[in-house]
């Protein structure tokens, strides 16, 4: 297994953000929208917000939060500050999940890892572990809040702007780019997954929230652009929270 690398968005790389890399090669689209994610922060929270690190890897890895594999799928490690992604589940993510292959797709997951590390700046992510775990959770409640982060990173995102360029990270959104995130959200419901590999649903045993869930909260965060809107702990219904 090659040595992953690391990536400092604030730092220019091998894979800097320009469109025509991040359009054809997925580790620049993956950098490039953590460029988009880090402007729009930057932008609602100040000096508050810090840039988290990316590291992009195959197969396995070593964190500060202990190993992992491919099958945990992209994930945030606070010890690190870093969001982590295998690049090979972005395609698992379409052929065995059943997710639209499509840009907002993908960045929509970015946008969520990211916004695990909002969390962590704000002091909200130790929640996960407390109290209640399954459906009705903080587990569910952390990582709902995310999507709905990721919805605020998208209602902003082809306003953000590149300091070097003062062009735009993306183009205004199209009704099929959000279609394509949805689709990557429901993807990722538990409830979906649990159909698939097993045929039935344990709402018990749920870590990350129903496909309808997940997408009700994206589209909150998208529809408003607010992020105090995102309050999961505080919400009675998390279908229509």
């Amino acid at each position: 297994m090659a040595d992953p690398q690391w990536f400092q968005p604030e730092r220019p790389g091998p894979h800097k953000n320009r469109s025509a890399d991040a359009n054809k090669i997925l580790g620049c689209r993956i950098i490039a929208t953590g460029n988009s994610v880090d402007a729009v922060w930057t932008q609602l929270l100040g000096r508050q917000y810090t840039r988290p690190y990316i590291r992009l890897f195959h197969d396995a890895v070593n964190t500060a939060c202990g190993g992992a594999t491919t099958e945990v799928g992209p994930f945030y490690c606070p010890g690190d500050q870093t969001a982590y992604f295998d690049t090979d589940f972005f395609q698992v993510l379409v052929d065995q999940f059943g997710s639209s292959g499509g840009p907002l797709a993908q960045e929509y997951v970015v946008a969520h890892e990211f916004g695990h590390h909002v969390q962590d700046l704000l002091g909200d992510i130790g929640l996960a572990q407390q109290g209640a775990q399954g459906a009705l959770g903080n587990g569910v409640r952390t990582e709902l809040q995310a999507d709905c982060y990721a919805g605020v990173w998208a209602h902003y995102a082809s306003t953000a702007k590149q300091q070097s360029t003062g062009v735009s990270y993306l183009k205004p959104l199209t009704d099929k780019d959000i279609q394509d995130a949805l689709s990557a959200a429901n993807s990722v419901g538990d409830d979906w997954i649990q159909k698939r590999s097993t045929g039935l649903v344990t709402p018990d045993s749920f870590t990350h929230g129903t496909s309808e869930q997940r997408q009700h909260w994206f589209t909150v965060g998208y529809q408003t652009g607010d992020p105090k809107r995102c309050d999961t702990y505080d919400a009675t219904d998390l279908d229509n929270g």
